[in-house]
């Protein structure tokens, strides 16, 4: 078998685009529950639900910057454990 090291979950690309898709659909799930409230409410007036998506794109942006600089070992898997530049090197 392979080494699992080398397999496609090492590469930083791939990993970061699985830490956003999850990302997204948790963070999704819950802008669409308050959506929903907020657009099917009678007290709300119909631009609100707007309002919230926008401000939403804005925060979801900002908060995954920040969980991009708290765990940066979850979005890029070179430069953790590896003390040699060489090891980098896809060729010899």
């Amino acid at each position: 078998m392979s080494d699992p090291s080398n397999g496609m979950l090492s590469h930083p690309m791939v990993r970061a685009l699985l830490v956003f898709s999850a990302f997204r659909a948790v963070y999704g799930m819950g802008i669409l529950v308050v959506t929903y409230t907020l657009a099917t409410s009678e007290n709300s007036p119909w631009w609100l639900s707007l309002v919230f998506l926008g401000a939403s794109m804005v925060f979801s942006r900002w908060l995954f910057r920040k969980l991009k600089q708290r765990w940066p070992s979850l979005f890029d898997s070179r430069g953790v454990g590896s003390k040699n530049e060489a090891e980098l090197q896809t060729t010899p």
